[in-house]
């Protein structure tokens, strides 16, 4: 999935969605265009994945209110911060959510990455640079993140987006961002921790939503590499325990500082081996051409690596069939 900014849309998304036949598109930065104007930019990008491929296109944005709002222009409402959202009673958050579910469908938009449902303890909130610090949370207790998230996930199924549940197993406990830090690591989150159990009990809540994987590392879980890298989180935390078999999405593996100690083929090659089904290169579309490569190269060395590749582009295919049309 390689993103476009939506603000100063790129050739090299078009060529990434062409000549690499990247399945998903996703629109980043911030615009103030209308509804109809979005419409028409994912429609000329669908028409020219089509040139490359005839399984229809996947167009996936960060909707999730308060400061990470990537559509704000005419028809897009303005959405309250999910800590505000979370003040909200679960039954109205869900209509507001189906609303605002309504104007992304609206727009051509098929996915959004949210709800957030990562738990960050009160007294750490202001200190927690990913989500604290900007009021991206749901409340700071197990109840109220479940309740809120799930609320929202809701919502959005009801308007026929798909919501993705994310950051797992939770960014709640670091004190840097993935985005712009190397290194950012977990110290405190195990497998059997309360922030898993809230993924587990939004997911059990969301039948059809995605969920997308952290970068940062999990010491008491697999401190030997990155979440989205890692087997111990995806299959076994993930889908094993928790039994989650649906579309697992990486966070932005192109341009993210924690996962620059790896070339973006063996990103790639690490997030599918690892689990995940859907390699999300949203700031640098421009490493497209590389992972896909990479993902090839390894596939044709080695059947078992293809068969995963497989297992994910089935996910992939069953989910966009799923789709409303």
């Amino acid at each position: 999935m390689v993103g476009v900014d939506v603000a100063a849309p790129g050739e090299v998304t078009r060529e990434a969605l062409v000549e690499d036949h990247a399945g998903g598109l996703f629109l980043h930065g911030r615009s103030g265009a209308s509804v109809e104007a979005v419409r028409a930019l994912v429609d000329g990008y669908r028409a020219d994945a089509r040139e490359g491929s005839r399984v229809p296109l996947l167009v996936a944005t960060d909707q999730e209110g308060g400061q990470v709002q990537v559509l704000q222009g005419p028809g897009f409402s303005g959405m309250p911060s999910a800590t505000a959202q979370a003040q909200r009673d679960p039954a109205a958050l869900r209509r507001d959510a189906a609303g605002w579910g309504a104007e992304l469908r609206a727009a051509g938009v098929d996915v959004n990455l949210a709800p957030v449902a990562d738990l960050v303890p009160a007294a750490s909130a202001a200190g927690n640079p990913p989500i604290g610090a900007f009021d991206r949370s749901y409340g700071f207790t197990p109840a109220s993140v479940v309740a809120g998230a799930g609320a929202f996930a809701g919502g959005m199924l009801d308007a026929g987006v798909v919501p993705t549940i994310k950051h797992f197993p939770g960014l709640g406990e670091v004190t840097e961002n993935t985005d712009t830090s190397e290194g950012v690591t977990d110290d405190v989150t195990g497998a059997d921790a309360e922030s898993v159990d809230v993924f587990g009990q939004v997911i059990a809540a969301s039948p059809g939503a995605w969920v997308m994987t952290s970068t940062a590392v999990y010491a008491r879980i697999d401190p030997d590499a990155p979440a989205a890298f890692s087997p111990a989180v995806v299959d076994g935390l993930l889908r094993d325990r928790l039994g989650f078999d649906g579309v697992v999405v990486t966070d932005d593996l192109s341009g993210a500082q924690q996962v620059q100690p790896w070339s973006p083929g063996e990103r790639a090659v690490r997030a599918i081996a690892a689990g995940n089904d859907v390699v999300l290169a949203s700031a640098q579309p421009g490493v497209a051409d590389e992972m896909a490569d990479a993902l090839v190269q390894r596939a044709q060395d080695d059947p078992a690596f293809a068969a995963q590749v497989d297992e994910a582009a089935r996910r992939v295919l069953a989910a966009k069939a799923a789709l409303p049309r």
